[in-house]
């Protein structure tokens, strides 16, 4: 602390490159604080600090953070509660450009694993990673205003939400426990034959759509009868809610009767959620994909032969390329990718869907015919992919009856709450012909793949990434579409993408891995070492978001530049 103060002392009113002295790292009373990068102009992206403290430092339990499910949760009750604090006191310090900045992940409805503060479960030890921006007056320091922010600010928010001795012990209690709940919940789905549970007085509906958070005086959820099931929680507790089974799921209904509202909580089910959000309860297995179509999306050299073949161009659908996808097309290769990805559930709305691509009615199987068409609808192929593949769907249709025939739960949404009205629908299919039959058995195509190093981006002196929100991830000059890979929730989440896509060219793509092998590798290593993955020998930067592997493929299947 005395050194930093003279540093500062040293460098007041001097010419804004100073501040470069400052990087290092020193001891304050309780934690070290590091200076991990300083900015080089004050209009530039603000300096990174680093925060670190030993269990005995902030004095949590070991219980609260040896687990992953709790650990995670843990990470982000931290660090929520130390973004509002330090809120309180940004842009305090004064000055040109982003001079006095404080700055921290912020966190929405789920809970995911950030770079931003990380508990090693081995030892304890607490890093929180968060953005400074240094104070200046034009180009010349203001070393007292930021004298302030490290001496004053940041340490009354450590002490007041990074020490355990200043948390709410029953707040977080709950937390803890409702972690707790959700693993039990996850790990009971599969021997249930479950693949998603919606707790009864869940609260699906949200605010806007911007607003992520539960719609006020929203009607909650309550199953039907038939596919309520109950399963068991921690402490000789239960909970009760819908099951949503294995196999085919059929969500029909009115329009604005909650059906895309049910699917909605089910696609964001693959994460946990924090206490308050209405879907806490809501939880779906893990690997679940959510499809639509995507006109005008990449295709690299894919098997989409299971829904589209004999086109009249001659083209080759074994091993089928194009940079401007038609919308089935698109959700062919979105399917099939989600197959490769190790998928077992399909999460599909109608509204998003290519209808061509999802069914065709009697009228036009009889006019047009099967020899002319070169879709095999994806109603044909709902049941070989859960009898032969074990991937189960779930399906929102409004608009064609010509699922129920083939669906083993139908569910009717009626003013946001579920009816099964199953037998009722099947009866009535019984009186309609048809519509197409494929005995066909379909099967999870291989994908043989080898990447090769784009030179562009290898051979750069400087490969830059970018992520623009949760739309796109920049690899130099080469932009990845991921807007409508749905759930990717969080821009962090982006810029993790970016950061594996990157380590992918530099490292991977070498002409000699299969694709396949390349990312299953790259992810064992997050799973294993964590963010240090994705950002090699360098700082680990306080702006990632854990990702699922299904989302890795998918931004990788997107990437132009892939050279296959």
């Amino acid at each position: 602390m005395r050194r930093l103060k003279q540093l500062l002392m040293d460098n007041d009113h001097k010419p804004y490159p100073a501040y470069k002295i400052l990087k290092g790292r020193y001891v304050f009373q309780g934690y070290e604080l590091s200076i991990d990068h300083v900015q080089g102009d004050p209009f530039a992206a603000p300096s990174s600090l680093s925060i670190h403290l030993t269990d005995k430092q902030h004095g949590i339990p070991s219980e609260y953070f040896v687990e992953k499910n709790r650990r995670i949760m843990l990470q982000d009750y931290l660090l929520r509660h130390f973004h509002g604090e330090l809120k309180k006191y940004s842009n305090k310090a004064g000055g040109s450009g982003k001079s006095g900045i404080l700055s921290v992940s912020s966190c929405g409805q789920e809970v995911l694993e950030r770079s931003a503060l990380t508990i090693d479960p081995l030892n304890g030890n607490l890093i929180l990673r968060f953005n400074a921006g240094f104070p200046a007056a034009g180009r010349t320091t203001l070393a007292m205003e930021l004298r302030k922010m490290l001496f004053e600010y940041v340490p009354a928010c450590v002490s007041k939400t990074l020490r355990y001795t200043a948390l709410n012990k029953e707040e977080l209690m709950k937390w803890i426990e409702l972690s707790d709940d959700q693993k039990a919940i996850r790990r009971q789905l599969d021997a249930k034959g479950l693949v998603a549970f919606v707790a009864n007085g869940s609260v699906l509906p949200r605010k806007s759509g911007v607003d992520d958070r539960p719609m006020k005086d929203a009607v909650t959820f309550i199953s039907t009868v038939e596919d309520e099931i109950t399963l068991e929680l921690p402490g000789d507790r239960t909970i009760t809610g819908l099951g949503v089974k294995k196999g085919v799921t059929l969500i029909v209904g009115g329009g604005y009767h909650g059906k895309s509202t049910l699917l909605k909580a089910l696609e964001r089910g693959v994460y946990d959620h924090i206490p308050g959000d209405g879907r806490e309860y809501v939880i779906t297995e893990d690997s679940a994909m959510k499809l639509r179509s995507e006109d005008g999306r990449s295709i690299k050299k894919l098997d989409i032969s299971a829904f589209i073949r004999n086109l009249p161009n001659g083209r080759d659908t074994v091993c089928f390329s194009t940079e401007d996808a038609s919308g089935s097309t698109s959700q062919a290769a979105n399917t099939v990718e989600a197959m490769q990805a190790g998928s077992k559930t399909l999460l599909i709305d109608e509204d998003t869907s290519a209808t061509n691509f999802m069914v065709r009615d009697s009228l036009m199987h009889r006019v047009i015919h099967p020899g002319e068409e070169p879709i095999i609808p994806f109603i044909s192929r709902m049941r070989s992919l859960y009898e032969n593949c074990g991937i189960s769907t779930v399906l929102v249709a409004g608009s064609s009856g010509a699922f129920f025939e083939v669906s083993d739960t139908i569910l009717q949404m009626k003013e946001y709450n579920p009816i099964n009205i199953t037998n009722t629908a099947r009866e009535a299919a019984l009186k309609y012909s048809k519509i197409f039959e494929n005995s066909e058995k379909i099967n999870i195509p291989e994908d043989l793949r080898i990447p090769y190093p784009n030179k562009e981006v290898t051979e750069s002196r400087k490969v830059k990434v970018k992520g623009s929100g949760t739309d796109s991830i920049s690899l130099n000059h080469e932009s990845v579409e991921i807007r409508f890979v749905e759930q990717v929730v969080d821009n962090e989440q982006t810029n993790l993408l970016g950061a594996l896509l990157r380590k992918l060219e530099e490292k991977y793509f070498n002409g000699n891995k299969p694709l396949a092998e390349c990312i299953n590798e790259l992810y064992a290593g997050l799973a294993s070492r964590g963010f240090e993955t994705a950002s090699g020998q360098g700082q680990i930067p306080g702006n990632y978001a854990m990702i699922r592997i299904q989302e890795l493929w998918a931004m990788v299947n997107r990437y132009r530049g892939l050279k296959v």
